[in-house]
């Protein structure tokens, strides 16, 4: 009888998976990414709205962290400041992409709020931009429509952007493929949940990152040591 109801447990479970997934892709129609190496740094194209990928540290390094993430994840907003420490220790050795990963059934805002970063990575802000969503998701993930948007333009705002073009981006056809473009690289790398997070293009282990977004990074940070000293 146990077994029955972990059976039908688990059979739950992935059903549930399954949906967010595939209402993430009625948000964000699938792009053909098969010709595209997901493990490095992808340059600006056509299908991803002429938008390359966003990275910190040096895009050049040999070792390369890469995030799928939602804005509106308490997860990855969890996970947020071991990010930014990361980065900081590990600086120029080690290449950190973030990758859009938002899971509209769940989080309402969150496609909205990578609209709301690459709105600004085109006025040359979307690192600031990334840290105000983060550091202020409470106050935005619930918002109506209007809002929201009234909210990601204050934001804007304060970091000097044109509010008007950061506006019209926003809802702009080249953000929308970007957004769409990396839900497709995420999707074809088996991304199930967020935040993800893989080095040169292999997953990280489940415990691994469950202890990385629960504010203990020794076991990534180790990781991420010992490819380093394979250089």
């Amino acid at each position: 009888m146990e077994k029955a109801r972990w059976i039908i447990f688990s059979v739950v479970v992935i059903l549930l998976f399954g949906s967010l997934i595939a209402w993430s892709r009625l948000a964000n129609p699938p792009v053909d990414t098969s010709n595209v190496d997901k493990s490095g740094v992808v340059s600006a194209s056509e299908a991803s709205g002429n938008i390359e990928d966003h990275v910190r540290g040096d895009a050049s390094s040999s070792v390369v962290v890469v995030e799928y993430a939602d804005f509106q994840c308490p997860s990855c907003q969890a996970a947020h400041s071991e990010v930014n420490d990361l980065v900081n220790k590990y600086g120029d050795s080690v290449a950190f992409i973030f990758r859009n990963f938002p899971l509209p059934s769940i989080h309402p805002n969150a496609q909205a709020a990578s609209g709301a970063a690459e709105a600004a990575g085109l006025q040359n802000k979307y690192w600031e931009m990334q840290n105000l969503l983060f550091e202020n998701q409470t106050s935005w993930s619930t918002l109506d429509t209007n809002k929201r948007t009234d909210a990601f333009r204050s934001y804007a705002t304060q970091l000097g952007l044109d509010p008007e073009q950061f506006v019209g981006d926003l809802g702009g056809e080249d953000v929308r493929k970007k957004i769409s473009f990396d839900v497709s690289l995420g999707t074809a790398q088996g991304v199930t949940g967020t935040p993800s997070y893989y080095v040169n293009g292999e997953p990280i282990d489940t415990e691994v990152a469950s202890s990385f977004v629960n504010g203990d990074p020794s076991s990534f940070h180790a990781l991420l040591d010992e490819y380093l000293a394979e250089e």
